[in-house]
């Protein structure tokens, strides 16, 4: 049978909300465990999962998953006493040692005081009975290269190869929000740094066919269903936009298109917000990235809604981004030859530092608010992701 040790993450520093937090951690994991056969128990701070042999491959693709957990790891267990401890370090030791392993570190906690022998008498018995039996290994106290854990609970548990979690908060501890999803690169990282923040997401995706192909839309539904295995699932909203961009390209000059565009997008991001209980907007914007994205154009683009907007990107560089878009799997959808409508309608040269107040003028005569509902009332609805 295969076991798994989890550790919870950032949550362990809430207060008296705490048990409010592991509450919707261990909701979340029991959903995303359906499926695997997997059981789950909580243990004073720790997650044990319990599985067949034949399900460890799908517990661990959905452990590498999950947000909220610090870190997890196959472990042994075996009866609170010394002789089963050390058989059962010893064991853990030659398995790392047949791994190429030659130096390691020993740690113990000790959370039933009952037991015979304090954390540090743990150390040093088991360090002996390991130095006896595989006298190639050595111990490395600073920068150990792996360390054997060793926790007395109800019983004993040890274990030493630690996968690291994705941290943060689990998902839905921090409210609902409405993410702006483009085909590009940034949008999908954008939604992911605030799942990590306990953000339940859905997403809105503007379509405007048949400037943007069929193809451009369902490299958006693709990357919303690798983000909904984060966040357990995630509701694509598509707006078919074509109108409201033709009124723009029809009344306003054509350096302002991008940024009125934008302005458009928000408005409408936060008519369907108000429908679906989220509390704010996600972009994946990044100051200076491209024209759009001066710190004039985005009090620009933002003054259509009166929700607060995230941007989880906005200080990091182009590089940082692509790193987390290939960490968690976004990266090879984003980069397909398929542009969004933003891209196709950009003009050659767009107004960089748009005046604030010539912009409300431009946007008012280009009177879009009753295409804009219309737009809003024809979206179509996908559930992607985890579950479907």
């Amino acid at each position: 049978m295969g076991l798994y040790l989890i550790k919870p993450g950032e949550l362990t520093l809430k207060g008296n909300n705490r048990k409010e937090f592991e509450g919707i951690l261990k909701r979340n994991m029991v959903t995303m465990l359906r499926g695997t056969g997997a059981s789950l128990n909580l243990t004073e701070g720790r997650y044990f999962v319990r599985c067949s042999e034949e399900q460890e491959k799908a517990v661990e693709g959905v452990l590498n998953r999950i947000i909220g957990i610090a870190g997890w790891a196959r472990a042994r267990f075996c009866e609170k006493n010394m002789e089963a401890l050390i058989a059962t370090a010893v064991e853990e030791a030659r398995d790392l040692a047949s791994q190429g392993y030659r130096t390691y570190k020993l740690e113990a906690r000790r959370s039933d005081k009952s037991f015979p022998l304090d954390s540090y008498g743990i150390v040093c018995a088991v360090g002996e009975e390991i130095r006896k039996a595989l006298p190639e290994l050595t111990v490395q106290v600073q920068n150990p290269p792996i360390v054997i854990h060793i926790e007395v609970r109800e019983r004993v548990y040890v274990y030493s190869l630690t996968h690291q979690g994705r941290r943060g908060l689990p998902v839905g501890s921090a409210g609902r929000g409405l993410l702006l999803l483009s085909g590009g690169i940034d949008s999908p990282v954008a939604g992911y740094l605030m799942a990590c923040r306990g953000m339940k997401l859905d997403s809105i995706y503007f379509h405007a066919y048949p400037y943007t192909s069929e193809e451009a839309q369902r490299k958006v539904a693709r990357l919303a269903e690798i983000l909904g295995s984060y966040t357990l699932g995630m509701r694509l909203f598509t707006i078919p936009f074509t109108a409201v961009q033709l009124r723009i390209k029809e009344r306003a000059p054509d350096a302002w298109t991008t940024v009125l565009l934008r302005m458009a997008m928000m408005e409408a991001a936060d008519r369907l917000a108000s429908t679906i209980d989220a509390r704010a907007l996600v972009t994946g914007e990044s100051l200076s990235q491209v024209a759009s994205q001066t710190i004039e154009n985005i009090r620009c683009t933002e003054s259509t809604t009166v929700l607060p907007v995230l941007r989880p990107l906005i200080g990091l560089d182009k590089e940082e981004t692509i790193r987390l878009a290939r960490e968690i799997g976004t990266y090879d959808v984003s980069i397909l030859p398929y542009e969004d409508c933003c891209v196709l309608f950009s003009p050659v040269h767009p107004i960089i530092h748009a005046p604030y107040d010539e912009a409300r003028d431009l946007y008012a005569a280009c009177e879009l608010q009753g295409l804009i509902e219309e737009a809003v009332r024809n979206k179509k609805v996908e559930k992607l992701g985890y579950p479907s």
